[in-house]
């Protein structure tokens, strides 16, 4: 178990090397080209214990509420609030063809919950014929007319929950890591001052 570790870590961090956009590739965005000059700015590059925080926190935000452009958008927010262009990029990762029914059904059943809605699941039953499935499509259509609040509502407390965590659970993050180097390098410099 324990040489398993260290093999997902690798490849996780090989995952992130790979899909983090870089300079080059932002430069040549046309969505970016007319802030380009801006979001290439080397200060949004830096990883700093301020900066990657509220890129994690930024990236959720795009990657929750923008189902396209997320990338684009989580760097055009990045501007304002000085943050990690590719943290915040790579963040908007978070949401993906897997990620994303979990997360809609989710924010679906927090916005039931906060609304306090009694709409059944299902709208209607499914019929064998063409117009019974016309019958169908028009009911659940109806039905996410209906729920549209519910699940609006849900995103949002979803996405501001985990955009809160994302910064608060990176921030710790980056601190312990921090503690860790210091510890590191205060046992090596008693070994060495022996």
């Amino acid at each position: 178990m324990a040489s398993a570790a260290p093999t997902m870590w690798s490849r996780t961090v090989a995952w992130m090397r790979r899909n983090m956009p870089t300079r080059d590739s932002m430069e040549q965005s046309r969505l970016l080209r007319p802030v380009a000059h801006r979001v290439l700015a080397p200060e949004l590059w830096r990883f700093t214990r301020r900066s990657v925080p509220r890129g994690v926190a930024l990236g959720m935000v795009a990657g929750f509420l923008f189902p396209v452009a997320q990338i684009a958008i989580a760097a055009l927010f990045a501007l304002p609030a000085r943050a990690n262009v590719p943290v915040a990029a790579l963040t908007t990762f978070i949401t993906n063809p897997l990620t994303t029914p979990i997360l809609w059904y989710i924010a679906y059943q927090i916005g039931h919950w906060l609304l306090r809605t009694d709409t059944p699941l299902i709208a209607q039953p499914v019929a064998e014929t063409a117009t019974g499935w016309l019958q169908w499509a028009t009911g659940a259509f109806h039905w996410l007319w209906e729920q549209g609040p519910a699940f609006g509502l849900g995103l949002c407390v979803l996405t501001a929950a985990c955009a809160i965590l994302g910064y608060a659970g990176t921030a710790l993050g980056w601190r312990l890591w921090i503690a860790h180097k210091w510890r590191v390098r205060h046992r090596l410099g008693h070994r060495c001052g022996k």
